[in-house]
């Protein structure tokens, strides 16, 4: 599959941030008193705002585009108002879904751009991982490029981390809430990506999407992550190639109470 155009390192990226609220009785945000979960702090500071401060310390990131949360529940952190009073970044009004969002905020920026997509609840992204994963995702010559790490790799170094793990023949393996879309074509993974949103705490029904002959195959453990991405770019009509991170941190996110105590653990050790 050839891709119509080309970027190089260096190429600048517009980040979208999916920041909306999905469940309006968040144990979470309830505990933590927060008027979203975006706003919910970490040591004092809320998550939207270091994923923020993150982005703007990449070198690889041009414009910041937040799809949610409301705007008026933006003007409750002076950062985050200073920020877009100043059009340092900027807000879209949430769809119905994330993938609907990410999709909907894809339209409404020039078609031949680089886009960075990840969630406001990722609060111990840094520039670091953001300008590791995509000089390595332009690196892949794919039309899509998708952050992953070992379950391992996690275990090791957070032992009490509760993930998602999708185990396949080369290992387990868990999503980092990184993806790089870097082609005009690369806007189908985000339609398709629609249908199976749903499904995500299921890899058995994400995979169904490859094809059944695919599902047997991973029952079997016989399928690697390698060749899971090379069969659903062919059903795509896409390239999407994974980005191996080095970084246990960047498949941390922030779902429930139990997660933001691991990460205030985390960055307590890291002070």
């Amino acid at each position: 599959m050839k891709r119509t155009s080309e970027f190089k390192p260096g190429t600048p990226f517009t980040a979208v941030i999916l920041a909306a609220d999905r469940n309006p009785d968040d144990p979470l945000v309830r505990a933590s008193n927060a008027c979203c979960k975006a706003l919910v702090e970490i040591d004092g500071t809320p998550m939207l705002q270091r994923v923020v401060s993150a982005l703007q310390e990449s070198k690889h990131i041009e414009a910041i585009l937040l799809s949610g949360p409301p705007r008026e529940q933006l003007a409750h952190n002076e950062f985050l108002e200073n920020a877009l009073s100043k059009r340092r970044i900027s807000w879209l009004a949430p769809q119905n879904s994330p993938s609907s969002s990410a999709y909907q905020a894809m339209k409404s920026l020039p078609q031949h751009s680089p886009v960075l997509v990840t969630t406001a609840d990722h609060p111990l992204l840094t520039a670091e991982i953001i300008d590791y994963f995509l000089c390595h995702a332009l690196e892949t010559g794919a039309d899509v490029a998708v952050g992953v790490i070992t379950y391992s790799a996690i275990q090791e170094k957070f032992p009490n981390a509760k993930k998602t793990v999708t185990r396949l023949r080369d290992g387990g393996y868990c999503g980092c809430n990184l993806f790089a879309f870097l082609t005009p074509q690369s806007h189908r993974v985000a339609a398709a990506w629609c249908k199976v949103e749903q499904q995500r705490k299921n890899p058995l029904r994400v995979i169904s999407q490859l094809g059944w002959w695919s599902v047997l195959r991973y029952l079997l453990g016989r399928m690697t992550l390698d060749k899971a991405l090379a069969e659903l770019s062919q059903r795509l009509k896409v390239s999407i190639k994974p980005v191996h991170l080095p970084f246990p941190e960047a498949a941390i996110d922030v779902d429930s109470i139990a997660d933001q105590k691991l990460v205030e653990a985390i960055t307590g050790i890291d002070k």
